[in-house]
């Protein structure tokens, strides 16, 4: 199914690219709490990006051994399915990187959520926990991968909550536009 595997990678990339663009707005909305920690944050989730794209490429790396190509010949099934799936292996063990550089991203975008005035605090607290469940999560798949996958249940909820909280008060509160005004641009005394 090779087609529905280049689907999954075309996806992959639309999802990157709009993370960056994501960044790019949290940056905005959050630059009025402390513009420094906002570049912080910034950087953190546009490095992900990077990585996360570069790692994606072993998407497309595992598809050259499955080919027709004549050098194929020169190995047999099994070693070609040994490389397809050493190729996979390290895509996941790449996400475990990509997750030490979202970790981050999630601690200080949600301390600053924290700070804000203009979003709950609740928010800023379960995305600071989406980080520390992602820290742990690329901490322990890079140090005890064969631990991660029995831990992967508990450290996957804090993140969908964190992440899905943001997103939905986004989606259906949105920012108080006043309040970031107010913060954005402090009455000169």
């Amino acid at each position: 199914m090779e087609s529905l595997w280049r689907l999954g990678i075309a996806g992959e990339m639309i999802l990157i690219i709009c993370a960056v663009a994501l960044t790019v707005i949290f940056y905005i909305l959050l630059r009025p709490v402390s513009r420094n920690l906002a570049l912080l944050a910034t950087c953190f989730g546009l490095i992900a990006a990077a990585v996360e794209a570069s790692y994606s490429l072993k998407l497309v790396e595992a598809m050259f051994p499955l080919g027709s190509a004549e050098y194929l010949k020169a190995f047999t099934p099994e070693q070609l399915n040994a490389m397809v799936s050493l190729t996979l292996k390290s895509h996941v063990f790449g996400f475990g990187i990509v997750l030490l550089f979202f970790g981050p991203f999630f601690l200080v975008s949600g301390h600053l959520i924290y700070r804000s005035t203009y979003f709950p605090k609740i928010i800023g607290i379960l995305y600071q926990m989406a980080g520390v469940a992602y820290l742990a999560n690329g901490f322990v798949l890079i140090l005890a991968p064969h631990f991660a996958g029995q831990i992967f249940a508990i450290i996957v909820a804090p993140a969908f909550i964190g992440e899905a909280s943001f997103c939905l008060w986004l989606l259906f509160k949105g920012i108080n536009v006043e309040k970031w005004k107010a913060q954005a641009n402090p009455p000169v005394n």
